[in-house]
C-alpha cells in the first residue's frame, strides 16, 4: 500500500467516523471504495434486520451518471437479494454468496465466469448499453465478526489507458480494509441511533405512564411537548424583533424536546388521590356522599324527635291541634334548613365557581351545628371536611397544593440523577423550571427573570396554555383559546415572557395548535 493509498484510506476513515447521517455514511463507503479502486460503479448491500436478504443501499455508476439510494432521494428499483431460494442457500448470486460464506470474490470478466448467475447483470447491460466486466465483491464485517453488508465494485479502470481491467490483489486488500472500517462505523452509528430510539421511546413511555396515573390529564405531556416545539421552530423562522438573532440548532431542539417530555416526571411519585382530585372532598372517593348520608341521618333523627315529642304530649294529655301544628312547623323548618345546608355543601364541593365570603360564612355556620347519636355529640361537618370545602378557588387545600407543587422539585432531583450526555445536560433545568415566574414568585426555586432561560420560558407558556384549553379535565371547564389568550395577557408582565406571548398571539401558532389538538 503506497503513501497515497494510505492517506486516502485514512481520510475516508476519518470521514466515516465523523459522519452522523447513515445515508451519507453509505455514500462515503461506496465513493471511497470507488476512489481507491478506480471502479466505475459500486453497489452497497445491507443485510436486513431479520437476516433474510440483502437490501440495496447505494447504487452508483460514474460513466452512466447514476446515483441512487442514500441522500439522492432516488429509490433503487431492484428487488432484495434473498439468502434462500426454494429452501436452499442462494449461492448462485455473487452478493448473497459473499454474505453467506464470508469470502471475497474477484472476477476479471463476469461474462466468462462460472459458478455464478450473472443473467441479471447481462440483462441490465443489454437494456442500458453498458458492458459489465471486472467485479469485486467483499463482505462487510463489524467488530463482532457479524456480516452486516456487502460491497460490490464493478469495472476497475486503468487511470492511464481508461480501459477496464481486473481488480489487482493490492486493491483487494485495500478495499477489504476500507470495508472493515466502514462496517464498524456503520454499526456504531446504527447502535447510537438505536440507543437514541430506545431512549426516546423510554421517555415517551414514562410520560405516558405519568398521564395515565391521572385519567384526567391523559394527553397533557404530549400536547405540551408539541406546542413547545412549535414555538421553538417558530422562533427559528423569525427574522424580526427579539428572536431575530435566536436560533436553536438540532442538538438544542432535541434537548428542549426531551425536557418537555420530562417536565412532569416528578408527578410519578405523587399520591393519585391528590393528582386526580376532581372535587374538594374527593380522596379515594368523593366524601360528599358521606355528608349526604349524614344529613339523611340527621333528618331521620329530627323526625324521630318529632314523633317522640308528639307521644310525650299525648301521654301527658296535652296534645291538641295547636300543639301538633307547632311541632310540624318546627320539623318542617328544621328539614328545610338541613336541605339548604346540604345543597350548600354539594355546591361548594364543586370547584367550578370560586367561593365568596357568604359561602365561607355559611359553611362555618353549618360546622357549628351538632347532632346526637347513641349518646354522643357529632358536628355536621368535621374539621377536615370544613377545611376542604372552604378552599376558595380550585379543589386543593394548601397542604395538597404543596404536594402537587413538589413534583417540580422532584423532577429536578430525578433528572439530575441521570447521566445525560453533554448535549442534553440542561434537561433538568428546563424541565424543572416550568412553574417558575419572572417575578420570582414561582416554584420550586423561586427563580427570577434573569435566572430563567428562554427554553424554560417556552415550556412554561406551553404548559399554561395547554392546561387552560385542555378538554379532558372534569374538575374544570376548558377555556376557549380566546379566553386562554386573555388570561396569558394578564400574566405577561410578571409571570410569563411577554415576547413569547406576542409570538404566540401574533403568528399562526395558536390557530395551528387549535386545529391540530382542539378541533
Amino acid at each position: 500500500m503506497d503513501t497515497t493509498d494510505t492517506k486516502h484510506l485514512a481520510e475516508i476513515g476519518i470521514a466515516l467516523s465523523a459522519e452522523k447521517d447513515i445515508n451519507k455514511i453509505l455514500e462515503l463507503i461506496v465513493e471511497g471504495a470507488r476512489r481507491l479502486s478506480t471502479a466505475d460503479g459500486g453497489t452497497l448491500y445491507i443485510v436486513d434486520p431479520e437476516q433474510k436478504h440483502l437490501e440495496f443501499g447505494i447504487f452508483q455508476n460514474e460513466s452512466m451518471n447514476i446515483r441512487m439510494g442514500g441522500t439522492s432521494g432516488i429509490e433503487i428499483p431492484f428487488p432484495p437479494v434473498p439468502f434462500e431460494v426454494h429452501g436452499h442457500p442462494n449461492k448462485t448470486n455473487v452478493s448473497s454468496y459473499v454474505a453467506l460464506t464470508d469470502e471475497t470474490v474477484n472476477i476479471p470478466d463476469l461474462y466468462e465466469a462460472e459458478g455464478f448467475d450473472f443473467s441479471g447483470a447481462r440483462k441490465y447491460d443489454e437494456a442500458s448499453g453498458y458492458r459489465s466486466k471486472s467485479i469485486l465483491v467483499i463482505p462487510m464485517k463489524n467488530h463482532e465478526e457479524t456480516i452486516i453488508g456487502v460491497l460490490q465494485l464493478i469495472n476497475a479502470t486503468d487511470p492511464e489507458t481508461q480501459q477496464v481491467v481486473a481488480f489487482s490483489p493490492k486493491i483487494v486488500g485495500l478495499i477489504a480494509s476500507l470495508a472493515s472500517q466502514a462496517a464498524v462505523a456503520l454499526t456504531n452509528r446504527k447502535l447510537i441511533e438505536n440507543l437514541a430510539d430506545l431512549f426516546d421511546s423510554f421517555i415517551q413511555t414514562i410520560a405516558g405512564a405519568i398521564d395515565e396515573k391521572s385519567p384526567y390529564t391523559g394527553d397533557h405531556i404530549r400536547r405540551v411537548t408539541k406546542l413547545t416545539m412549535m414555538i421553538a421552530r417558530k422562533i427559528n423562522a423569525t427574522r424580526e424583533g427579539r428572536f431575530a438573532s435566536v436560533h436553536f440548532n438540532e442538538d438544542e431542539l432535541e434537548e428542549l424536546r426531551v425536557a418537555a417530555w420530562m417536565h412532569d416526571i416528578g408527578k410519578i411519585v405523587l399520591p393519585e388521590h391528590v393528582v386526580s382530585k376532581r372535587t374538594k372532598l374527593e380522596r379515594v372517593f368523593d366524601r360528599v356522599l358521606l355528608i349526604e348520608t349524614r344529613f339523611e341521618l340527621i333528618k331521620q333523627l329530627k323526625q324521630n324527635e318529632f314523633w317522640s315529642r308528639k307521644v310525650q304530649l299525648l301521654d301527658a294529655g296535652q296534645l291538641d291541634t295547636a300543639g301538633v301544628e307547632e311541632l310540624e312547623k318546627e320539623l318542617e323548618g328544621d328539614l328545610g334548613t338541613l336541605r339548604q345546608y346540604e345543597e350548600c355543601v354539594i355546591r361548594c364541593n364543586k370547584s367550578g365557581k370560586p367561593l365568596d365570603d357568604e359561602d365561607i360564612g355559611r359553611l362555618k355556620e353549618i360546622s357549628q351545628h351538632t347532632y346526637r347519636l347513641d349518646g354522643e355529640e357529632h358536628p355536621y361537618l368535621t374539621e377536615d371536611e370544613l377545611e376542604n370545602l372552604m378552599v376558595r378557588r380550585g379543589n386543593l387545600t394548601l397542604a395538597e397544593r404543596k404536594i402537587i407543587e413538589s413534583h417540580a422539585s422532584m423532577s429536578i432531583r430525578m433528572l439530575s440523577g441521570l447521566p445525560f450526555p453533554k448535549k442534553l445536560e440542561r434537561v433538568p433545568e428546563y424541565a424543572g423550571g416550568h412553574h417558575e415566574k419572572l417575578d420570582g414568585t414561582g416554584y420550586p426555586l423561586g427563580l427570577s427573570a434573569d435566572q430563567l432561560s428562554l427554553q424554560t420560558r417556552i415550556i412554561a407558556i406551553a404548559d399554561i396554555f395547554e392546561a387552560l384549553t385542555a378538554r379532558d379535565r372534569p374538575y374544570k371547564t376548558a377555556m376557549t383559546p380566546e379566553k386562554a389568550v386573555r388570561v396569558l395577557e394578564e400574566m405577561k408582565d410578571n409571570h410569563i415572557d411577554a415576547d413569547l406571548f406576542d409570538l404566540l398571539t401574533s403568528t399562526d401558532l395558536v390557530k395551528k395548535y387549535v386545529e391540530q389538538e382542539l378541533d
